[in-house]
């Protein structure tokens, strides 16, 4: 029973104490003019007035019990019925409230129960059905979070709709992007926007477009490759997968090697020219005086021609190894290659390894140490081999392969690394691999009849415990290619705007002097918290944290040393909430905050705001409590202890009942966000509005 009709029958009781007295006070004025007597009038009336303030007090009497016992409880049994069938909770129905009403509440609560085992055997028939597509659905999320490329798919409007992890370091350095955000948010749009409407005219479904895009923070140069979907959005423009790799280091590595090409040319070709000019005057006049200074010219120009070549080549070697493909390889895995095909050939090799990571072709290495070592083993008087990775005081270390015999000849040597090595790729030599790996190698004696050949790794570093892996989970809602953008706000169901849920920890409740201390955020799309979409960051607020706050959400002044101050934390989360409505549970408390601190950088928070305090006062009705742990409860929404009272913690607790509300505000005919707007303004005495 909604205010309305409580209302009414408010009016009705007031009818009938309206009548009550009129029918009294007529039956009391044709007794009085009966009885003939005039001077019983004032005994009359003031049993009229005795009688009246009898029958008024009994009758508003009658009203409270009715609505406190009646319609009251018929409107928090209606609520109650209206959660359970809207927001799929679980348990019976609390029918205390209802115990003045009859049979009204045992036959809701049986009613209750019947939905609940309908919906739960429902629920174990689609969890039976579904179990195979969620494994497969789960595979194909492990599969596209692990693709060495970032991976977008854009509606037609230029929406995203589906990320992976590689998207998320490539378009916002490890921050999520966000579902249902603009793509030109994080890309520069000309070419984006150019390769579409290509594809598109192509009229091509299979045609793919190559571009290359620039990110719009950092200006790092993306390749991309952009193909059309099938499924076409609201609007009729079709949307894209477009897949992204980096090669700015690419760009950097090439240019920094056309520069030195263009340094060797310029600096060679010089002397070279005057070195020809002198040599060509000598030969034309072998009687010519002053030779001694013509000498004295080539030396300098051949010395100025060596130097420039030895300074080149230098820089050649440093560099080469950029242009060559090399990854971090384990040692000990590199070992264990190097002694499975030693073991083929019936090779013995004794292994020292500390447990480096090297920067090298794991491929090339093992067959260029094999290779060697089975060489050494077939000469003669040479047995006892053993190889060392030995570990350096600089960046890099040292293979040490050695043996007892006599030392390996340099001519030999040389010979061996101009021989093709046994990998299956031609043209594949020892020299090669030393080139690839920008590194020498050579004989040398270690006394006591031992001898070795010593290869430098330019690149090692100690092997440590490895850190807890980056979660590359996939992002997506392909619900979103088929949804249609209303440009007003207030004229958008409410499911089908965007939402930033959040909530806040501070030193006090003054929200003109206290700060931060914890801020975190969520987002709500399409009608589903994203949960790889949130921000939850520690605050600085520059002064000490009162005992008693540290009490309630347990934050300390050493937790929150290094933490970004007030002001850092409230640019980020605008950023993050950027074009969405914002929703918290009291959200005057918390947008003081952050309307203060934005207002020091010449900004403002214009997102419209929903407050869960009214939604919740819409749906269930002022009577009722409306605290986060109350309205949890009511839905069914479970806090860990532990979660309560940090910003995290009831932020997800605060979307999820948002999400529960929105159902049962729909079934109220309650879908725009006008609509929620006008509804909350209802109760706008509990709280401050904040969309005026």
């Amino acid at each position: 029973m909604t205010e309305r009709p409580r209302l009414r029958v408010a009016l009705v009781f007031a009818a009938l104490a309206a009548g009550a007295l009129g029918v009294l006070g007529g039956a009391l004025a044709l007794a009085w003019h009966r009885a003939g007597a005039p001077e019983l009038a004032g005994a009359f009336l003031e049993a009229g007035l005795i009688a009246g303030f009898g029958v008024a007090g009994l009758l508003a009497w009658g009203w409270v019990v009715f609505d406190t016992h009646g319609a009251r409880a018929v409107e928090a049994l209606a609520a109650n019925l209206r959660a359970h069938a809207q927001s799929d909770l679980d348990g019976g129905l609390e029918a205390a409230r209802a115990r003045h009403l009859g049979d009204l509440g045992p036959a809701a609560a049986a009613v209750v129960d019947r939905l609940s085992s309908t919906r739960g055997a429902l629920d174990e028939a689609v969890a039976r059905e579904t179990t195979r597509l969620s494994a497969e659905k789960g595979r194909l999320e492990a599969i596209l979070s692990d693709v060495p490329v970032g991976v977008l798919l854009c509606s037609g409007a230029h929406q995203l709709v589906f990320y992976n992890g590689q998207a998320v370091d490539l378009l916002s350095a490890g921050t999520a992007p966000g579902l249902d955000r603009n793509l030109f948010d994080y890309l520069r749009d000309g070419p984006v926007r150019h390769a579409h409407e290509r594809l598109v005219d192509s009229g091509e479904p299979d045609a793919a477009a190559d571009l290359l895009c620039a990110t719009t923070g950092e200006a790092r140069v993306l390749a991309g490759r952009m193909r059309l979907l099938e499924a076409y959005d609201v609007e009729g423009a079709p949307g894209y997968v477009l897949t992204l790799r980096d090669v700015t280091a690419d760009l950097d590595a090439h240019a920094k090697r056309e520069q030195l090409l263009a340094e060797v040319f310029d600096r060679v070709r010089r002397p070279a020219a005057n070195l020809q000019t002198v040599v060509g005057v000598m030969a034309e006049s072998a009687d010519m005086p002053h030779t001694e200074r013509l000498n004295a010219a080539i030396l300098e120009e051949v010395t100025t021609l060596v130097r420039a070549i030895n300074e080149l080549g230098a820089r050649y070697d440093e560099g080469r190894t950029d242009w060559w493909p090399l990854s971090q390889t384990r040692s000990a895995d590199l070992m264990d290659g190097l002694r499975a095909r030693l073991e083929a050939a019936g090779v013995a090799l004794g292994i020292e390894d500390p447990g480096l990571i090297l920067r090298c072709d794991g491929f090339e290495l093992v067959a260029l140490l094999s290779g060697l070592a089975e060489h050494v083993a077939g000469r003669d008087g040479c047995d006892a081999l053993r190889l060392r990775l030995i570990e350096e005081d600089g960046p890099g270390a040292a293979f040490e392969l050695s043996w007892s015999g006599p030392p390996m000849p340099v001519g030999e040597f040389e010979d061996w690394l101009a021989a093709p090595l046994d990998v299956g790729v031609t043209g594949v030599t020892g020299r090669s691999v030393l080139f690839n790996h920008g590194t020498e190698a050579w004989p040398e004696a270690l006394g006591a009849g031992r001898s070795a050949i010593r290869m430098p790794i330019r690149e090692a570093r100690r092997a440590v415990r490895r850190p807890p892996p980056i979660t590359r989970s996939v992002v997506y809602d392909f619900d979103l290619l088929s949804k249609q953008h209303v440009a007003a706000v207030a004229d958008t169901p409410l499911a089908d705007l965007t939402h930033v849920v959040f909530d806040s920890e501070t030193t006090g409740l003054d929200t003109a002097r206290d700060e931060l201390v914890q801020l975190a955020a969520v987002r709500v799309v399409n009608g589903r918290l994203v949960r790889g979409e949130q921000i939850d960051t520690l605050v600085d607020p520059g002064r000490p944290i009162p005992p008693g706050s540290t009490q309630v959400h347990g934050i300390t002044d050493q937790m929150v040393q290094g933490a970004p101050d007030p002001a850092e934390a409230v640019r980020r989360f605008r950023r993050f909430a950027e074009g969405a409505v914002l929703i918290a549970h009291n959200a005057p408390f918390d947008m003081a905050f952050l309307q203060r601190h934005a207002a020091s950088d010449g900004a403002r928070f214009d997102n419209p705001v929903l407050d869960t305090v009214l939604l919740s006062a819409v749906v269930f009705g002022r009577q009722e409590t409306h605290s986060l742990d109350a309205l949890s409860a009511r839905l069914g929404i479970t806090i860990p202890e532990e979660a309560r009272h940090t910003a995290l913690g009831d932020t997800i607790a605060t979307a999820q009942a948002f999400l529960k509300l929105m159902p049962m505000l729909q079934a109220r005919g309650i879908v725009t966000f006008a609509d929620v707007l006008a509804e909350m303004r209802r109760h706008g005495r509990l709280l401050e509005d904040l969309n005026s």
